[in-house]
């Protein structure tokens, strides 16, 4: 379908000219079966999030001023999931948009979502939140019944106030607010609206968070100041290894406006009165401090091998399937190898936390992804009682997984104990955040496929060797803070562990999707690796469907099929065959069209974990063939992500995914030597700038008939891929190892 007749075109159109980012034109279609459910229940009627934590009261506050205050356990990360979940209680409840107050995650009273992470926000938090409202709706129509004197099937609400046809009189939500009806626990026989009734859900608002961060209000834990506040900075060692071999810091505790110069064990650390004088005191104190570095990181040069090559992976079969007694025998076979290398969250704003002392009460304003996982470390690495932590969430500039958010809450308190509690605020250097945050890990991947006669895979083996993806906070058996670690009396990290599928960690999306007669998918779990990594933005989704993705189009080219045809071919899910029928027509996908030498478009396909949105983009791509420069010029996406909350943000989420894949594909590496990382600047660690964003163009198909699928991540994983098949397709050349800077590709082309 193109855009005309029976599309309705919504979002926001412009120019990459205007704003120096992507040109979005976005057309959502719409299933016609509407349906009454927001997400999936757990077992026993309830979402699991609500089930872990049913009182009502703690998701939602009625207020006698004519307002709801929704606690919710999901927190803000630019994603714009507050406005979602704003939107889906505002429905439930039957109220106006502009009625709820979101707070943000707050230890000592919000439920306790874990992680924001993995796409969950909608798909798990907004199915609690949701069925919390109808529960409160449910609780107030019979309050109200019983006031009024009229059955509760007469009933109806407009915007708070609940009438009923029958009688003269009614009663609002802010006049029952004070009978406290919220004070019980979440029941599961309560039903959800109907979608056919949605007014405010599936359509687009304005997202709550952005007006601060337009006008320079206080947007983000960096821009906080409370009174009596302090400044900290920290001095890391300049490798992991490293040792303190001499310290003296006379000459820092002379400098203007020091309150306390730190030293435990090999943290070091020094507060100030005023910012300007924290920072030229962290200047002299490295300078004041002597190391004793060593050699134990792997040749960067040879990092695919040295992956493939470790002597103590643990070998895990996460997937297999033996051919049946009809599969054709197969007649050719085929073999790639693949490469994706560390990564850095590379947050534009350097992670930074605030922390106090109060009361006995150790308050702590971190942009985590997982406030209550946070406290449970930092009442390890304190020695504070659990209950003696308060942990609430401040918006960060820029957070795409396990950055240094938690590390700097731990710097943030140790800091704030050397001075008698005294508030203090502490914000990572560039250099720290480079040099210390856990990254992405590298993956080595290799593929193998059988073909039978007609050119149909009959199977599939698929190998890949890769750390761990998941050394967030509050994991049994250790501390997952950096500061803990360098301690006079450190504490051990936790042992390195793979998340289970259908999520995964290394794994995650390593199964493909698609239908083979045999297939086997082998990981070898590398547990003992010198690089710090933990959780980055889809985690081993994009170098699996990089390997995957990039290899089917290996395939259908050398059976001479069309690479939409062949995926088609192997797909028995409709709605996965829907996107990619999708983005082929609004790309206007011509079989068999070939590029001239610089010019060329290629596709790719992901449903995100196996179970959550699925995603197919083309891309369409310029290659300077003397300069070695790859250039994406249009994006085009299809997503299915079932009930859509709020288009506009979905939208957003899919722009920044392909944003960010752009540059992790284009550009993203972190550099080390033998010692220490290298990459500790945007100079030595380049990502995409405005002007190299390309246009993006995005087709949603909404299903309000079935769940909200967690979309967050989906189109980030598929980037990769659509960029390398749009490079053969123009070159006639495949390129295996990420990122595709100037050496690969010319390599490549020569």
């Amino acid at each position: 379908m193109r855009p005309g007749s029976n599309a309705r075109r919504t979002g926001r159109t412009y120019s990459r000219r205007q704003f120096g980012q992507a040109a979005a034109g976005i057309v959502l279609f719409f299933s016609m079966r509407p349906g009454a459910i927001l997400g999936q229940s757990a077992p026993g009627g309830l979402p699991a999030d609500l089930k872990a934590n049913r009182r009502l009261d703690s998701w939602l506050r009625i207020n006698a001023e004519g307002n709801i205050e929704v606690f919710t356990g999901k927190v803000e990360l630019g994603q714009g999931n507050l406005t979602a979940l704003a939107q889906i209680a505002a429905e439930e409840l039957d109220v106006a948009f502009e009625r709820v107050r979101m707070r943000p995650v707050d230890t000592s009273h919000s439920p306790d979502e874990s992680y924001t992470a993995g796409s969950a926000s909608i798909q798990a938090g907004g199915s609690a939140l949701g069925y919390a409202a109808a529960n409160a709706r449910a609780i107030l129509l019979e309050l109200a019944a019983a006031k009024l004197g009229v059955p509760i099937g007469s009933l109806t609400v407009d915007d708070g106030v609940i009438s009923s046809s029958g009688a003269a009189n009614r009663v609002t939500y802010w006049q029952l607010a004070s009978e406290t009806p919220l004070a019980r626990n979440a029941g599961n026989d309560v039903p959800l609206k109907s979608t056919s009734k949605y007014r405010i859900v599936g359509t687009s608002v304005p997202r709550l968070d952005i007006p601060a961060k337009l006008t320079g209000g206080e947007a983000y834990v960096q821009d906080m100041r409370v009174p009596g506040m302090l400044f900290g900075r920290v001095v890391r060692p300049p490798s992991y290894g490293a040792r303190l071999s001499a310290f003296d810091d006379t000459a820092v505790k002379a400098l203007p406006g020091v309150v306390s110069v730190v030293r435990d064990g090999r943290f070091l650390g020094v507060v100030a009165r005023r910012e300007e004088q924290a920072l030229a005191a962290r200047a002299v104190l490295q300078r004041a401090a002597t190391w004793t570095t060593r050699s134990e990181l792997p040749d960067d040069a040879r990092l695919a091998h040295f992956l493939r090559a470790s002597t103590d992976a643990r070998v895990t079969t996460v997937s297999s399937r033996s051919p049946g007694p009809n599969t054709p025998q197969a007649v050719k076979t085929l073999t790639g190898n693949y490469f994706k290398p560390y990564v850095a969250h590379a947050s534009i704003g350097p992670s930074c936390a605030l922390a106090a002392v109060s009361d006995r009460i150790l308050t702590v304003w971190s942009h985590t992804q997982g406030p209550y996982q946070l406290r449970i470390d930092l009442a390890k690495a304190t020695g504070l009682a659990l209950d003696n932590i308060r942990v609430i969430h401040a918006q960060g500039s820029g957070c795409y997984g396990h950055n240094g958010a938690d590390d700097v809450a731990l710097d943030a308190a140790l800091l704030s104990r050397a001075v008698d509690g005294a508030p203090v605020k502490v914000q990572w250097m560039r250099d720290d955040e480079f040099g210390w945050e856990p990254f992405g890990s590298a993956m080595a991947m290799t593929v193998q496929a059988k073909l039978a006669g007609d050119g149909s895979i009959v199977d599939w083996q698929y190998d890949l060797w890769s750390d761990s993806f998941n050394m967030r906070p509050g994991l049994p058996g250790g501390v997952n803070l950096l500061a803990a670690w360098h301690l006079a009396q450190p504490f051990q990290a936790t042992p390195p562990s793979e998340i289970p599928l259908p999520s995964g960690g290394a794994d995650r999306n390593a199964v493909p999707y698609y239908d083979f007669p045999s297939q086997r998918i082998t990981e070898h779990f590398l547990p003992t690796l010198p690089i710090r990594v933990s959780a980055l933005r889809s985690l081993g989704a994009f170098g699996n469907a990089f390997a995957v993705e990039s290899f089917m189009d290996e395939l259908a080219e050398t059976v001479g099929a069309d690479p939409v045809e062949y995926r088609l071919r192997h797909l028995r899910d409709d709605r996965a065959k829907a996107v990619i029928r999708a983005v082929a027509d609004r790309a206007h996908w011509q079989p068999g069209a070939k590029g001239d030498g610089t010019r060329g478009r290629g596709i790719s396909f992901l449903r995100y974990e196996s179970v959550k949105t699925y995603v197919a983009l083309v891309a369409d791509i310029v290659v300077d063939r003397t300069a070695g420069v790859i250039r994406v010029e249009r994006m085009t996406a299809a997503a299915d992500a079932g009930l859509i909350v709020t288009p506009d943000g979905i939208s957003n989420q899919i722009e920044g995914s392909i944003i960010q894949g752009t540059s992790w594909a284009l550009k993203e590496a972190v550099r080390f030597d033998r010692e220490r990382i290298t990459s500790r600047d945007w100079a030595s660690y380049p990502i995409l700038s405005f002007p190299e964003v390309p246009e993006i163009d995005i087709v949603l198909l909404n299903r309000p008939d079935l769940p909200s699928l967690g979309a967050g991540e989906a189109a980030l994983p598929p980037v990769p891929a659509a960029i390398a098949n749009a490079f053969f397709n123009a070159t006639g050349k495949r390129l295996r190892d990420l990122p595709f800077g100037r050496d690969r590709v010319k390599a490549a082309l020569t």
